[in-house]
């Protein structure tokens, strides 16, 4: 492992920053006013918050390497932002650096409908992609619950999923190429409209890499044919456990749903209050599992589905009629998140990752955990591939209760990783699970890690205190950020 360690830096000067940035960029893409930079201060995780030095939103991508070249000669921190929608303090800003935001950046480039690829740039929602190539026939397959608003460079940093993730895969799945600027500015392609480029694989190792490496400009999705046919079967359980196993059933069926997702009973109500979608009140969980294809496909495995479902012990099934329906029964679970946002002043959303045969096991253990912290919570995740979003309930202007739902998340993940899981699925590290790093990975893979990042970054400028715990280098721009000084 390299030694090197990063020069002592001087002291920032603010003023000649603003001056030499005042220089590259008009003046409407500066944001250099404290009270202008508050929707900068973090992203959905709000309660670690941070005001940068200065907020830049380029509009072109010589502007976004200029930004580059300036602070990696000025050796400034450089904290890369989309649509703000992550959940893991991710894009926190450094308070003595620049906030770099790729909002501007939101052209569908280009569509070949033959090839099924479009290219994107970073500030492209993701579902405006699949909106641009609807009249194609084609879609772009994850969907993270944030669609509407998230953006495909983000999904990119965190590695995104959604309710189809099972069937259709990640963001790391659904790319061919990437566009990245390095710390120097310098533009790279990564990975290519082939089904396989030569060398080493740095597309997935970029894909989920949280702006520690580089800067995406531009992005190659790879579309899917829209299916003939798509049917929920909706189904309510007495207990969580049963819920649980029939989510292994559904797979041990050999059915390989498009989406299969389970909620329990306080986010069942909390949803169905939102949208009113039908969901059965009286349930402890509730399964979706929706099957698409063709038509006979269809037909034949939503028939099975609800045959399982009810040999299981479901105590109350819908199959969608129509799209409406379908659509309908989606958007409870999409409406989730805000939902549960009206039970209480705040809720502190995690993500970790568990095999599909702990389900029961962990849910019953997040009750456990629940009873002990005196903190309620609604759990809202994706069951076919065991990626746990509870939503843990509490009130962010009591300083106790924010400490208490912070170690209950922190229990949580520690207990996926107990039972042969992950500390995330989709969300990222961040800066909320750095914490959590070392119970994840053994100190010769944390170094490894480490001597990536040194790789890619020497200066370790790029969304410093964030991702990978580097404590030999702590010099990466004075270490954590103050928001995350305290336990």
């Amino acid at each position: 492992m390299s030694s090197a360690v990063p020069a002592s830096r001087p002291p920032l000067d603010g003023a000649a920053l603003l001056a030499a940035l005042q220089a590259l960029l008009p003046a409407h893409c500066i944001i250099a006013a404290t009270e202008s930079q508050r929707p900068f201060e973090c992203d959905a995780l709000t309660i670690y918050r941070e005001l940068p030095l200065l907020v830049v939103l380029p509009e072109t991508v010589e502007q976004v390497q200029a930004v580059l070249r300036l602070c990696h000669q000025l050796q400034v921190p450089v904290v890369a932002r989309g649509s703000g929608t992550g959940l893991c303090a991710g894009a926190m800003p450094h308070p003595e650096g620049v906030l770099l935001g790729l909002s501007k950046l939101d052209r569908v480039l280009e569509i070949d409908p033959l090839a099924r690829t479009a290219r994107v740039q970073p500030g492209v929602s993701n579902l405006a992609i699949s909106a641009a190539v609807k009249q194609h026939g084609l879609y772009y397959g994850p969907d993270p619950s944030s669609q509407i608003a998230c953006s495909i460079g983000g999904n990119v940093a965190e590695n995104s999923g959604g309710v189809h993730c099972l069937k259709y895969g990640l963001t790391v799945h659904n790319i061919l190429a990437l566009e990245l600027l390095t710390v120097e500015g310098e533009r790279v392609t990564i990975g290519s409209q082939g089904l396989d480029s030569p060398g080493y694989d740095l597309l997935a190792l970029l894909t989920g890499s949280e702006g520690l490496l580089g800067i995406v400009v531009e992005v190659t999705v790879r579309l899917l044919p829209t299916p003939d046919a798509a049917r929920v079967v909706m189904a309510g359980f007495p207990t969580v456990s049963a819920a649980g196993d029939a989510v292994g059933a559904v797979i041990a069926a050999g059915i390989i749903p498009a989406g299969l997702e389970m909620m329990d009973r306080l986010a069942i109500q909390a949803a169905e209050d939102f949208a009113g979608a039908g969901y059965p009140r009286d349930a402890e969980a509730l399964l979706l599992c929706e099957v698409d294809g063709s038509c006979e496909e269809v037909e034949g495995n939503a028939a099975r589905v609800e045959h399982l479902f009810r040999e299981l012990g479901a105590t109350s099934i819908v199959v969608s009629r129509d799209e409406a329906q379908r659509a309908l029964l989606w958007q409870g679970r999409k409406s989730a998140f805000p939902a549960v946002g009206r039970l209480a002043p705040d809720y502190y959303c995690m993500d970790g990752t568990i095999p599909r045969s702990q389900v029961s096991h962990v849910l019953n253990e997040i009750a456990r955990l629940s009873d002990h912290y005196g903190l309620r919570v609604a759990n809202v995740f994706h069951a076919g591939d065991g990626n746990l979003h509870p939503l843990i309930l509490f009130d962010a202007s009591d300083p106790r209760e924010v400490r208490k739902a912070e170690h209950f998340g922190a229990a949580i993940l520690s207990l996926s990783v107990q039972v042969g899981g992950c500390i995330t699925g989709e969300h990222g590290v961040g800066l909320e699970k750095l914490r959590q790093m070392p119970e994840q990975f053994a100190p010769g893979e944390l170094a490894l890690l480490e001597d990536i990042k040194h790789a890619f970054d020497p200066g370790l400028t790029l969304n410093p205190g964030k991702g990978v715990p580097i404590l030999k280098r702590c010099q990466e721009y004075r270490a954590l950020p103050a928001a995350h000084q305290h336990d």
